[in-house]
C-alpha cells in the first residue's frame, strides 16, 4: 500500500455511515449483507447508502458480489491488513514493548468465542 491508497481509505473511513458500514460489515465476516441489509441495519436511504458503499469500495475496504438479484457486501479484509501494516510499519522504531499492547488487544478479540 502506498500514501494515497492509505489516503483513499482513511478518506472513505472518515464519514460516519461509512464508518458504521465498515464496522458492521468486519462483523458479518465474509459472508457479508446484502445492500439492503446494510441500509436497514443503518437506518439509511437505499440511495443514500449505495453511494457509502461506493466509496467504501473504491477505498479497497469492501468488496461486492452479486449474489441473484441483490448485492452482497463483504469487508475486504486484505485491504484492511494492509492498512494497518502501512500505518504500523514504523511504529515504535523497533521496540516491540511500545505496540505490544495493540498486538495483546487483537488478541483478547480474535481469542473470543
Amino acid at each position: 500500500m502506498d500514501m494515497n491508497d492509505a489516503l483513499s481509505a482513511l478518506s472513505a473511513l472518515s464519514q460516519e455511515t461509512r464508518l458504521e458500514t465498515f464496522r458492521l460489515l468486519i462483523k458479518a465476516g465474509p459472508a457479508g449483507m446484502a445492500a439492503g441489509e446494510i441500509a436497514a441495519n443503518l437506518d439509511v436511504v437505499q440511495n443514500t447508502m449505495s453511494t457509502h458503499l461506493a466509496a467504501l469500495t473504491r477505498a479497497g475496504l469492501i468488496q461486492r458480489v452479486r449474489d441473484g438479484r441483490s448485492i452482497r457486501y463483504s469487508a475486504e479484509f486484505d485491504g484492511i491488513r494492509d492498512l494497518l501494516i502501512y500505518l504500523l510499519q514504523d511504529c515504535c522504531q523497533g521496540d516491540t514493548k511500545i505496540c505490544a499492547p495493540i498486538f495483546e488487544s487483537l488478541a483478547c478479540i480474535t481469542s473470543v468465542p
